[in-house]
């Protein structure tokens, strides 16, 4: 009976270790990973006022998918959500339907930028997989500081004048109604 218990152990440990490896080194693992994500993320709120930092677009050059340069300037006066991400990180995969809701919705009203480092041809496989239509865009010079970060996905809201106003480094839900609530007042 011992010996019988003993093994039963030993069994489940090697498939609780099997479902980690899948979960964690396999490509089955990234939907679950995408799912978890999905299942935990939160609305992104307004930053403290007094922690508001302004961009400096300076230097910062940014060119879309077709390879047409942004000109910051004629951003001026709009709001601006930017969004750093990759094809194969699964936060940033669970955001993405978030935000195609909300771009579907607020495109004409707010400046959408997601910004990869991607090779075309994976961001434009991935964009057709999914669906999506999203305005995809690529750093020619560095990122500005304030708007640099060592893990993606990293999204910043920029208002009218220019101030970063949400800060967020983990996927998030973009299409909520507590945050479109937020975007409609910075719209104002």
């Amino acid at each position: 009976m011992k010996e019988r218990k003993k093994r039963l152990g030993l069994l489940s440990n090697i498939i609780f270790i099997g479902v980690l490896i899948v979960v964690f080194f396999t490509p089955l693992g990234t939907d679950v990973k995408v799912w978890l994500n999905q299942l935990v993320a939160m609305s992104p709120t307004l930053e403290d006022e007094s922690e508001y930092e302004k961009v400096n677009f300076n230097g910062w050059e940014v060119v879309d998918i077709e390879g047409n340069k942004v000109d910051f300037n004629e951003l001026s006066g709009k709001v601006i959500i930017i969004n750093f991400w990759a094809t194969w990180c699964p936060p940033c995969i669970a955001e993405k339907p978030s935000f195609q809701e909300l771009y579907n919705d607020y495109k004409d009203k707010v400046v959408f930028m997601f910004v990869t480092s991607d090779d075309k041809d994976k961001v434009t496989a991935f964009k057709e997989k999914h669906q999506y239509t999203l305005p995809i865009y690529y750093e020619l010079a560095n990122t500005p500081v304030m708007l640099y970060s060592k893990s993606i996905p990293a999204s910043y809201v920029i208002d009218k004048e220019g101030n970063i106003v949400v800060k967020k480094f983990r996927a998030a839900d973009w299409n909520s109604s507590k945050f479109r609530v937020l975007l409609d007042n910075l719209i104002k």
